[in-house]
């Protein structure tokens, strides 16, 4: 059982306080707490606990206007400015379908939310955080000088919780994960056969649940036509040569509770130590390349043809970030897209563990 005794609002208040500079997950990370309760221990003084209503949050946003929409994990950071609209609602699975904020989110990991204020010189900066039952960030909205500041408040109103204690509960390691499969027992041909049969990307994780695999043994067992283990420079080198071909690629980024999209070119790309940057208009990414432990191109078929993603994954074996060329329902996939993914640089794959 957990003994340790945490630091007490007041505490927290302290040391953010005494560390003005240091970024909330940083801060909570040497506090020893999660990132939820270091904001909570701010409730009445610049935040606001709202409640976590994901279908009323996501159809108040439409009014917000311009915003910047921030999903992130632990190795990479998903920033993409534009509108909330074409929101699709629903109790386990909701959808913003806009040109620019493309998001599928799972409502029901969705466990803490807080309206955020921050002083910045003569400026303040306005959030909204939510965060799952563990304190782990799964989705953030922040303002921007064109968004509609009535309709923010209007909406922060609405969803204030009635419990502003500066202290938020919080349990485990949050909403469970996709659990860690045991040593893969499924028959590789019975695994090749379904794998033959896929008509959509969507049916790939009920195939994995009926074979009781995860994704790397699946990836591991099935044979390098579908799937092939590539140099983990291999992101960084689609970066650019996606950015010098002006090629549209999409681009996943996602938690337990969010997943964020990019669709479109990328154009600005920059290095800056273990980080790659993509640092376009309207499009920030951020991520830790030293973090990557594995990097597959997967090949799935589907009824237009097969699609081929890349997919980068941690230490954890959790996946950080997945990449595939830009296309639309019905569309075969990109020539470019799918030369690009074949030609990056391979390395041996390991047999099934």
């Amino acid at each position: 059982m957990d003994q340790r005794v945490k630091p007490a609002p007041h505490e927290i208040r302290r040391a953010r306080a005494d560390n003005p500079k240091m970024r909330e997950r940083d801060l909570a990370a040497q506090l020893d707490i999660s990132e939820a309760e270091l904001v909570a221990a701010h409730c009445g003084d610049g935040v606001v606990r709202v409640e976590p209503r994901v279908n009323d949050l996501l159809t108040g946003l439409e009014a917000v206007g311009e915003v910047m929409a921030l999903t992130r994990n632990e190795s990479a950071v998903h920033e993409k400015i534009g509108v909330y609209d074409k929101v699709v609602t629903g109790n386990h699975n909701a959808m913003v379908l806009g040109e620019n904020i493309d998001l599928r989110i799972f409502p029901k990991v969705w466990a803490h939310g807080f309206a955020v204020e921050k002083r910045d010189g003569g400026e303040i900066r306005r959030s909204l955080q939510f965060f799952d039952a563990a304190g782990e960030a799964v989705h953030k909205v922040h303002l921007r000088p064109a968004s509609n500041l009535y309709a923010y408040q209007k909406l922060v109103a609405e969803l204030e919780s009635p419990n502003q204690e500066p202290t938020v509960a919080v349990s485990g390691s949050g909403f469970e994960d996709e659990a860690e499969a045991p040593a893969a027992s499924a028959d590789v041909d019975d695994l090749r056969e379904r794998w033959s049969r896929l008509t959509d990307v969507h049916q790939f994780f009920g195939m994995l649940k009926t074979l009781k695999l995860d994704r790397r043994q699946a990836m591991r067992m099935v044979g390098q036509d579908y799937a092939w283990l590539l140099d983990n420079d291999a992101v960084s080198a689609m970066f650019h040569h996606a950015a010098k071909g002006e090629m549209p690629i999409m681009c996943f980024v996602g938690n337990r509770g969010c997943i964020q999209i990019h669709s479109g070119p990328i154009k600005s790309i920059k290095p800056m130590g273990p980080w790659i940057n993509v640092l376009d208009e309207t499009f920030h990414l951020h991520l830790r390349t030293d973090h990557i432990h594995e990097v597959w191109a997967v090949r799935k078929p589907t009824k237009d043809g097969h699609v081929t993603s890349l997919e980068a994954y941690g230490a954890d074996g959790k996946m950080i970030i997945q990449f595939f060329g830009k296309r639309h329902e019905g569309e075969a996939e990109r020539e470019d897209w799918r030369f690009l993914a074949e030609n990056l640089p391979r390395i041996p794959s390991p047999t099934a563990a």
